[in-house]
């Protein structure tokens, strides 16, 4: 039997050399049709991820490949070689200008060359991009990394952050701006500018001065932080500085508005009874970010920034707030509450007395 089927197979007719031509042809064209098709998807439907706009900064120098990359890393699209082969298809491949360029969500890769090829659009100048929250110490890293200046060059004209400059003689006091600007008067002047410099996106000539700048966010934030603010913190007999202090710890430690409010009338409410603040965002500002929360020995600094040594407001805000904090701050919300924390999961907690906050944060911030 076996001997029988030995011979049936040798004696199977040989498939002739064009049917296999045939197949991997066949199979070749599926699998280029396939390509062809992921290609068209990748290049020209968006794949962005993000909403709104982006804006991303291409520097001097990259070809289509880094460009590729830095668009794909920044969530513009989604595949670097579909770019690179676009660029290459269309012969741009070597005419990608540097600059800064402003990508919406509906992106996609025709258009997103297309700008490349044709440059920025205010190739003269650069936007700078203040997230709310930011300190003296943000801002000027910020600068430094963005190759616009030195951060002591911000320090030496807007303050240097968390300084005491009652005990620093040796450091340079802040420009004053007070005549270009009334809001400022009634800011102490022993205090740089933190609070006042607004956080926005700006558009600044590519070799503005850094007083340039700071007179920029100056103007924004009289023109944001308008009349009606202004004028309902005088009714209540506040100063403007003391709202931006107190706005300033509601835009570090509160992100929801609804509690912003109310984390506002608890620290008015403390203010007024004489209760320490003991807010911990103070001492992240005195001691910078590093990632942990802090400790019992960072509550002993001798800073006049810290709310747990020393009773009353920090010597000057800790950051720039946005207008939502600023008006929590002006507008606080009435509450039988005299304690709050902030849970892992960003929850505010809050409590009538002081043997329930220490429950809470046994609970919700477990050592």
């Amino acid at each position: 039997m076996e001997h029988e089927i030995r011979n049936d197979l040798q004696s199977a007719p040989a498939r002739p050399r064009w049917f296999f031509i045939i197949r991997s042809t066949i199979v070749f064209s599926f699998l280029f049709s396939l390509f062809v098709l992921f290609l068209a998807y990748e290049i020209f439907l968006p794949h962005t991820n993000f909403y709104g706009e982006r804006r991303i900064e291409i520097p001097e120098g990259y070809g289509s490949r880094k460009i590729g990359g830095i668009l794909r890393d920044e969530g513009v699209i989604q595949s670097k070689w579909a770019f690179v082969v676009y660029a290459t298809l269309k012969n741009n491949a070597y005419d990608l200008k540097p600059g800064t360029y402003v990508f919406s969500e509906n992106s996609a890769i025709p258009q997103i060359l297309e700008n490349l090829v044709r440059g920025e659009e205010y190739p003269n100048e650069r936007f700078l991009v203040i997230p709310e929250g930011w300190n003296l110490r943000d801002i000027g890293f910020y600068l430094e990394r963005s190759g616009i200046a030195q951060a002591e060059e911000l320090w030496e004209i807007a303050g240097f952050p968390a300084a005491d400059y009652t005990r620093a003689r040796d450091l340079p006091r802040p420009k004053d701006f007070s005549r270009e600007f009334d809001f400022l008067k009634d800011k102490p002047a022993g205090v740089g500018l933190e609070g006042y410099l607004f956080p926005d996106t700006y558009r600044v000539y590519r070799d503005a001065a850094v007083e340039e700048i700071v007179k920029k966010m100056l103007a924004n934030f009289e023109r944001r932080v308008g009349s009606d603010i202004r004028q309902e913190i005088s009714r209540q007999k506040k100063s403007l500085f003391d709202v931006l202090t107190i706005a300033s710890l509601i835009e570090e430690e509160v992100t929801s508005g609804e509690d912003r409010a109310l984390v506002s009338g608890i620290l008015w409410k403390r203010l007024e009874l004489g209760i320490p603040l003991q807010v911990d965002a103070t001492l992240i500002y005195i001691r910078g970010h590093n990632g942990t929360p802090p400790t019992n020995q960072d509550k002993a600094v001798d800073s006049p920034y810290n709310t747990y040594k020393y009773r009353g407001l920090p010597q000057s805000p800790i950051a720039n707030p946005g207008l939502s904090a600023i008006r929590a701050a002006v507008y606080p919300k009435a509450s039988p509450y005299l304690y709050y924390l902030s849970s892992k999961n960003g929850e505010t907690i809050f409590s009538k007395t002081l043997e329930e906050h220490n429950r809470a944060k046994a609970e919700h911030l477990p050592r």
